[in-house]
């Protein structure tokens, strides 16, 4: 784009041609320029309004940003010295105003940023919030890693202190979010709680808050968002599971885990303490969308990917752990899986193979009972009605039919869907469990009529004589 310029709004020149005359022709490139088209309108404007003596466009918060950067990018002194004069009060603006300040760098955030324009507003934001002052963090000799929560005293005393004023803090939080995520990721850095630096959780909630209102408001997400993303599990994982329980760790997943570019390394440590907790989730808790359209086509419409991941965490972390304890929470975990499995067969898109790696995630003690997973075979085989004989019987190995109850075994048996040969096995196997039964109800009818003969012998024995009962009672 070409513009004329007035040496008498520039302080020097180039060519000795341009000391001849009061206008000179200056070619500039709209990428280069603060604001691109926008800004050079804006500045064309004010320029042609003959600067400060017969001004139209009157400088305001709106666009003395633009109109400073602009200045320095062509070096007009006059203009310069009118925003400086302006900004020179920033200090004393309302909080309304350093934000819409703040907010009209946006197009420009690098040249601003260049130049010492964001910082001085940044400053003047936090002035007047001591809010935010307060939640600055010192420095960090040493990063944390997301696979692994920080549970130290001192760290669970900062979040105690922190979450009492939440509440209060939350004021500025809707304020806030009107900012582009380059500034917002500023104002983080100057408080020193980027990144794996995070140690609030006031900040860690905002972040979240922000996210979840640019998901909800936007239609496309982009990945200049992922290191706010990331700050904001790194957040999550320092307070520690004792204040996100497994129902706000999979609302935080659903909130940062698509369309803000999280790394692999938080998504991980985020599922690692979710699937530590997984026996406090519900089953509406699990029923997340599949993030891709290529994971719909492999698990279906929800993300069966993620709750095989999630349940194989909570298997290994309960590994080497027989307490009565661990054993009642695997079996929590069986019945909501017989839930879920129910609930996802009656999709046509979802694999085979996901629902049995669904079906056989869990050890066996994970169930007393396995109708429940007999009722949702069966609705994926009503759902799914072109399955080969094959594959029908892949799907019913996933049963354990001595922990079918005589009812099951019945529906079972006179099932089309099933193959003959397993339902032939299933009789089998429960005829066995019912001679077992049998045979154990004979061992304890003769235990007790043992017993019962043993307690009958007893009651009718003469009394027992001692040495000194046979002796005169004048002896004693």
């Amino acid at each position: 784009m070409m513009m004329m310029i007035n040496q008498d709004q520039k302080k020097t020149t180039t060519t000795s041609d341009q000391n001849h005359h009061p206008y000179y022709s200056l070619e500039i490139d709209d990428d280069e320029f603060p604001g691109g088209s926008y800004g050079f309108e804006l500045f064309s404007r004010f320029c042609y309004n003959n600067g400060g003596r017969r001004i139209k466009i009157k400088i305001n918060v709106s666009n003395v940003s633009l109109l400073h950067c602009c200045s320095l990018f062509l070096s007009m002194q006059n203009l310069l010295e009118q925003t400086e004069s302006f900004l020179q009060d920033m200090f004393y603006w309302s909080w309304n105003d350093i934000i819409t300040c703040l907010k009209s760098c946006e197009s420009f955030v690098v040249y601003a940023d260049s130049c010492g324009l964001l910082q001085k507003l940044i400053s003047a934001l936090l002035a007047h919030n001591s809010d935010l002052v307060h939640l600055k963090s010192p420095p960090s000799s040493s990063n944390h890693s997301p696979e692994t929560s920080s549970n130290s005293s001192s760290s669970e005393s900062i979040n105690k202190q922190q979450s009492s004023s939440t509440k209060s803090a939350a004021w500025w939080f809707d304020d806030l979010i009107v900012l582009p995520p380059k500034i917002i990721e500023k104002i983080i850095k100057r408080l020193g709680s980027y990144g794996t630096n995070i140690n609030s959780l006031i900040l860690t909630k905002f972040l979240l808050h922000y996210l979840k209102r640019i998901k909800t408001t936007t239609t496309s997400k982009s990945e200049s968002y992922g290191g706010l993303a990331n700050t904001a599990v790194y957040g999550v994982i320092s307070v520690g599971k004792s204040t996100f329980s497994c129902r706000k760790l999979l609302w935080v997943l659903r909130v940062v885990g698509s369309g803000f570019g999280l790394s692999k390394e938080c998504r991980a440590g985020l599922e690692k303490n979710i699937g530590e907790l997984l026996d406090e989730a519900t089953l509406d808790d699990l029923m997340v969308s599949a993030r891709h359209k290529y994971d719909q086509a492999d698990s279906g419409v929800y993300d069966v990917n993620l709750v095989l991941r999630l349940i194989s965490i909570f298997v290994n972390s309960h590994r080497h752990h027989h307490h009565h304890h661990h054993i009642q929470r695997m079996k929590k975990v069986g019945r909501l899986i017989d839930k879920y499995l129910s609930e996802i067969s009656p999709d046509h898109s979802l694999n085979i193979s996901k629902f049995v790696g669904v079906a056989q995630s869990l050890p066996d003690f994970a169930r007393d009972c396995f109708d429940g997973m007999y009722t949702a075979i069966d609705i994926y085989l009503q759902s799914h009605p072109r399955l080969s004989l094959e594959e029908r019987s892949k799907l019913c190995r996933c049963l354990n039919y001595e922990k079918l109850s005589l009812e099951a075994c019945k529906e079972l048996a006179k099932n089309p869907k099933i193959p003959p040969k397993i339902t032939i096995e299933a009789l089998i196997s429960q005829h066995m469990n019912l001679g077992r039964m049998q045979s154990r109800v004979v061992v304890l009818e003769e235990a007790c009529r043992n017993m019962k003969g043993h307690q009958m012998l007893h009651l009718h024995a003469p009394p027992t004589t001692t040495l000194f009962s046979t002796f005169p009672t004048s002896f004693c």
